[in-house]
């Protein structure tokens, strides 16, 4: 954090000593308690730091970030934005959409300032196509010289500040950016080098040598991801780099984000309006860790619900972008009479999940009930409830997902891209479970798992053509290595994507074909579900059916 507007260094300095030997973090130590100096923000970056492919006109049709549409009268906003040609703010003004664009910023500042009294400004500079090498090179700008630019717009912003005698502090730096990097050669393989020194550079002309920065991960739920997953692990590589060795520089995973489905299978590389609503969220948890403020609220299971020393059966829950419940809202599950029970805790259920690939982590066991972390939930709800209300004894559930992930990210093999390979936590996830469950003093019964094909990978061809094969690698390691030969895995499949070229792939027959020589790997078409509003993204009701198809195929096997 860096020291409030004309404030002795001596006392950021002493903020920092009784930081570190105290064990708190350095904003805790520095004047939180002051709700009048303004934080200033910086966001900067390219296409996904704009907002691009997002409306505006969309923002209604997500519960959790309704009125996001509208001005934040108490947040000031100035803005550089885009490439040839620019939309400036020219000065202060109230925050809101710029055009019929959808900025992080939005999401961030709302839940900022609701956790907390001290006004916030934040300060933009992004555009779509650039590149950290050449636009935003601190040392030899080229192309359309950003950081000169963001930097004039950083400084004059501050002296509007200093003119209207607003005291402030800057407070943090958000960036995104990196995909055009990993096109050219030279600059993909200096990205880390080159982010670094962009790092160093802001630092040294803001004069804040402790300012904080939050470097996104790039988009990678998309085709673009599949396509060119060597060259956006090489960003992230070089993006991780820097922030384990930078201590005042932290990398915030997004590749769990939604993604905008458009024409055809529609799948780029941008978030579109609900993932860039997640992004800003993203960015405003992490800075509210690093100041000691935690917005998730504790769901602790307050009595454990089985007898001691009676069996339990668990259940396992996997996938992808439904199976985490990418766009079903528990607002929207509260609006549904039929359904609403479910958005109730259910404390005769032990839940634990695993969701993002780790982004959010349930603390122990907890009551089963919504927990997604944008106020989502998953099959899991209506699976519990299908179960409790016909298989009789005790039963726990166990989630696992990570709604970025293709099918070849869970094999046993792995990929090139090894940040991203999930077998080995995804088993060691089911073996946690089962000993955590035996150290309560119940005998556990692994019931199956319940995995919902990867959606995205239908989507590109490559992947389609593969996916049935991953996924029978994965079934036949995971029984080797849980010690159950006749594990069952009930695999739900929706509609794949219809594509010229990619409707000769017939996956469909394919996982039929699995299911036809395994007796223990249970293919269910789940091709009528409700809801269904884009290709490949199932929404409420149809999460809720989709949970009570699973429950289904496990009770008919009892």
């Amino acid at each position: 954090m860096t020291p409030t507007r004309h404030r002795p260094r001596l006392l950021g300095a002493l903020a920092l000593f009784l930081s570190q030997s105290l064990g708190l973090p350095l904003h805790a130590r520095e004047s939180d308690a002051d709700d009048t100096t303004t934080r200033v923000f910086i966001f900067a970056g390219q296409s996904n730091m704009v907002g691009s492919d997002s409306k505006v006109k969309d923002i209604p049709r997500f519960p959790p970030f309704a009125g996001l549409d509208q001005p934040q009268k108490n947040v000031l906003f100035s803005y550089s934005i885009g490439r040839e040609d620019k939309q400036t703010s020219n000065g202060w003004v109230d925050l809101q959409p710029v055009g019929d664009v959808v900025g992080p910023e939005l999401s961030f500042a709302r839940r900022v300032t609701q956790q907390g009294e001290a006004p916030i400004a934040i300060i933009k500079c992004a555009a779509g196509g650039t590149t950290l090498g050449g636009d935003w090179n601190p040392d030899e700008p080229s192309g359309f010289k950003l950081y000169p630019l963001a930097l004039d717009l950083v400084r004059s912003s501050l002296a509007e500040l200093d003119r209207r005698k607003v005291a402030y502090r800057i407070e943090g730096f958000m960036w995104h950016q990196g995909e055009n990097d990993m096109f050219d050669a030279g600059f993909k393989a200096a990205y880390g080098k080159n982010l670094a020194n962009f790092l160093a550079s802001w630092r040294r002309d803001l004069e804040t040598p402790d300012l904080k920065f939050y470097i996104g991960e790039l988009c990678t739920k998309t085709v673009w991801g599949m396509d060119n997953r060597d060259n956006m692990y090489a960003i992230r590589a070089g993006q991780q780099a820097v922030t384990k060795a930078d201590p005042l520089a932290e990398y915030i995973p997004t590749s769990h984000d939604a993604v905008e489905i458009g024409g055809g299978a529609g799948l780029h590389y941008h978030y579109g309006t609900l993932g860039q609503l997640q992004h800003g969220v993203n960015h405003a948890d992490a800075y509210l860790r690093t100041i000691g403020k935690n917005p998730e609220t504790a769901r602790p299971l307050k009595t454990w619900p089985y007898a001691k020393g009676s069996p339990v059966k668990l259940f396992v829950l996997a996938g992808h972008r439904n199976m985490e419940g990418e766009r079903a809202f528990t607002r929207e599950l509260e609006a549904t009479p039929e359904h609403r029970s479910l958005a109730a805790d259910n404390a005769k259920i032990a839940f634990k999940y695993s969701l993002g690939g780790g982004y959010k982590t349930s603390q122990g066991w907890e009551p089963l009930g919504p927990a997604g972390y944008y106020d989502t939930f998953g099959p899991e709800l209506s699976f519990g409830k299908t179960l409790q209300g016909k298989l009789p004894g005790n039963i726990a559930i166990a989630k696992f997902t990570h709604s970025g992930s293709q099918i070849n990210d869970w094999t046993p093999e792995g990929t090139t891209a090894k940040d991203r390979n999930l077998y080995a936590p995804f088993i060691a996830f089911i073996r946690e479970s089962i000993r955590e469950l035996e150290a309560e003093g119940h005998p556990v019964e692994l019931a199956g798992i319940a995995y919902h094909a990867g959606e995205t990978d239908m989507a590109f061809g490559p992947y389609r053509r593969n996916a049935a094969s991953w996924l029978k690698s994965t079934v036949a390691r995971s029984r080797q290595d849980l010690a159950l030969p006749a594990l069952r895995w009930h695999v739900s499949q929706q509609p794949p994507v219809e594509e010229e070229g990619l409707d000769a792939i017939d996956v469909t027959g394919e996982f039929a074909a699995i299911a036809a020589a395994d007796p223990n790997f249970i293919h269910l078409k789940a091709f009528d579900l409700p809801g269904q509003e884009e290709k490949l993204v199932i929404t409420t009701s149809g999460i809720v059916r989709l949970g009570e198809i699973l429950a289904q195929s496990f009770l008919e096997r009892q």
